[in-house]
């Protein structure tokens, strides 16, 4: 995954991000330096080295014009399209090669308008919690969208919300709303590391989770804080009454559910469509472009038939066509195969039984349907094998667009070896503050390379300690600052330098993401989506120009060098003729070895690229 130096400057095929950070290090080159802390000064990168002609001057790159420099820096660089209109990459995808399009409809096709649908989300658990028997007081809790954020761990023993990394470090810890400190942290996780486990730790990774999350942090601050509760390690008590913060989260867990499934959030959503429910005209249009385009489309959705009818009716309503001059048509007429009631994630493991629809009643038909699927009818349930199956798919011919990293893209990947794209509406408000609080960044990255040079001297004969208190100071008040610029907890992807948990699984499943499905329309179906190169720490902190100059063992391992071949050529051309060939005579009559080492390839032996067939042309491929 790029770090913060690398998303800022956009890799480019003649000179990498990594190039320019390593150069900026290497002290054969003369560069410009830039305050940070009083008198204290770090190297930057010279403009010339990234290819422009102008180097950068002392006052060009006060970290307050940082943003205005980049643009100049990099405008070739970047990619020509609106920002609003990007869709980012983690892994090569043509598509060109997609015969499928798959959609998922609550935050997908159908996105809600935040803060108001959390709003009543959050409102509606209050309700329902005070109606199983918690304090009337949590009434007059106000949903506040600063706090959450996805992808955070709740903590089920001590009560605590968890902000970690790809590995479990412990990045943020909240106890309802106090954030606690460096040693309070240590006390409760050795070495503020955690680890998976799902009968402690809850993921809250979707956006339905967001007033939930908030929820529970209201709660664990009311019961920690109020007079009449007793603070325990795991939980309050209040005279006889223990409660653990395990069965808080259970409850909170039970009170969500049931309002998604029995309460009123679907009725009051049918109600207030307009209130809660964003509506884009480019909808018609850009699914009947994808099937202009050859490949098929599906939706397959968790919601109820009725909530979906009505949500796809809405979506639709426009008095026009896929163009302004067509006449009206029903959602369903967009669509070459509709599944409502998919279950997932157990969708795509066991399933459940692929029924039809019946659209004037919204019941199931009896019966376990078996095919064909047809056009224009709605079914229920199934299983990805099924359904895969009946559509005549495989794996790769789907590309499946979904907003829940793990129902919808983390086991469409695994199990079903669909494409994916993950929707992240959340980029949005990421991008403004990549964009707008740069100058953040810039310093993070110039404070990091200052820490290096605290030690670049030094070596293991060295008895006195450099003094990094200042730097580490600085880097805190910066992260904070840049976590704030999020919201309460930060960033969905990153804390300071440090990547999320979120943000690894976005990686790792994500073949591409974007704030919105619709930013496809801003791609022709024949575009090759190329990943960025991935570059260990050896390879992006280390200048081309450098030379290794210890031998090692393993450095002939490269087939035949320059030299060698050169050398072999003249041993070659002092053997006679006749002793070669009578050397070849023995050697082929007395081995029965086929092959006594491997042939050099002669072709390209890498496949990462390509995401067709063996049997298809290859250079179908090779558009960027």
């Amino acid at each position: 995954m790029p770090d913060a130096f690398e998303v800022a400057y956009p890799l480019s095929p003649s000179v990498s991000a990594q190039e320019i950070r390593a150069r900026a290090n290497s002290s054969s080159k003369r560069k410009p330096v830039v305050a940070i802390l009083g008198d204290e000064t770090v190297e930057i990168p010279d403009k010339s080295i990234a290819g422009v002609d102008k180097p950068l001057s002392r006052r060009e790159f006060e970290l307050g014009k940082y943003s205005e420099i980049i643009p100049i820096m990099h405008s070739t660089w970047l990619d020509r399209r609106h920002l609003e209109h990007r869709i980012f990459v983690n892994r090569s995808l043509h598509l060109e090669n997609v015969k499928f399009y798959g959609f998922d409809m609550d935050y997908t096709l159908a996105e809600y308008k935040s803060p108001q649908y959390e709003t009543l989300g959050f409102n509606l658990t209050k309700e329902r919690l005070v109606h199983k028997g918690y304090p009337q007081e949590i009434l007059e809790f106000e949903y506040d969208p600063s706090f959450p954020v996805r992808g955070l761990w709740f903590d089920t023993l001590y009560g605590n919300l968890l902000k970690v990394d790809a590995y479990g470090n412990i990045l943020v810890c909240v106890h309802g709303f106090e954030f606690l400190k460096h040693s309070q942290v240590y006390e409760l996780y050795p070495n503020k590391f955690l680890t998976l486990d799902e009968s402690r730790v809850y993921v809250l990774n979707t956006l339905f989770n967001l007033p939930e999350t908030y929820l529970i942090a209201c709660l664990i601050d009311f019961f920690t804080n109020s007079p009449q509760y007793a603070r325990e390690k795991t939980g309050v008590r209040c005279g006889d009454l223990a409660m653990s913060f395990k069965s808080i989260f259970q409850d909170v867990r039970n009170a969500v559910d049931y309002v998604h499934i029995h309460g009123d959030l679907k009725k009051n959503t049918i109600e207030n469509l307009d209130l809660y429910l964003k509506k884009d005209k480019r909808l018609p249009t850009f699914l009947s472009r994808i099937r202009d385009s050859g490949a098929k489309l599906f939706i397959l959705t968790n919601s109820d038939y009725n909530f979906t009818d009505k949500i796809m009716n809405y979506l639709f309503d426009f008095p026009h066509g896929a163009k302004p001059g067509d006449p009206h048509r029903n959602w369903k007429t967009y669509f070459d195969w509709i599944v409502v009631d998919a279950k997932k994630p157990l969708f795509f493991g066991e399933g459940t039984t692929l029924r039809q629809v019946d659209t004037r009643t919204g019941a199931l038909k009896m019966g376990h349907h078996v095919g064909p699927l047809h056009e224009g009818l709605v079914y229920s349930g199934g299983s990805c094998d099924v359904f895969t199956e009946l559509i005549s798919a495989k794996g790769k011919d789907v590309l499946y667009i979904g907003d829940h990293i793990f129902g919808d893209i983390l086991k469409s990947k695994k199990i079903g070896g669909w494409r994916t794209f993950l929707i992240v509406p959340e980029l949005v408000q990421e991008l403004h503050v990549w964009t707008d609080k740069c100058q953040l960044f810039a310093q993070l990255q110039n404070l990091d390379i200052q820490l290096g040079d605290m030690y670049k001297d030094l070596d293991s004969s060295t008895k006195e300690k450099p003094d990094i208190s200042k730097l580490r100071a600085a880097i805190r008040d910066v992260t904070h600052k840049m976590d704030l610029a999020y919201g309460m907890l930060g960033s969905l992807f990153r804390s300071g330098s440090r990547q999320t948990f979120f943000s690894s699984q976005v990686v790792r499943y994500a073949d591409l993401y974007a704030a919105s499905f619709l930013n496809l329309m801003y791609y022709p179906f024949c575009y090759m989506f190329r990943a960025p190169a991935m570059l260990m720490p050896h390879e992006s902190t280390v200048a081309h120009e450098q030379r290794f100059t210890v031998d090692t063992p393993t450095i002939d391992r490269s087939r035949q060098t320059y030299a060698q071949r050169a050398l072999s050529a003249t041993c070659v051309a002092e053997i006679s003729s006749d002793e070669a060939a009578g050397s070849q005579d023995s050697d082929s009559k007395n081995s029965t070895v086929p092959h006594v080492r491997p042939e050099t390839p002669r072709q390209l032996t890498h496949t990462h690229d390509e995401d067709c067939s063996d049997d298809e042309d290859v250079s179908k491929g090779s558009h960027k």
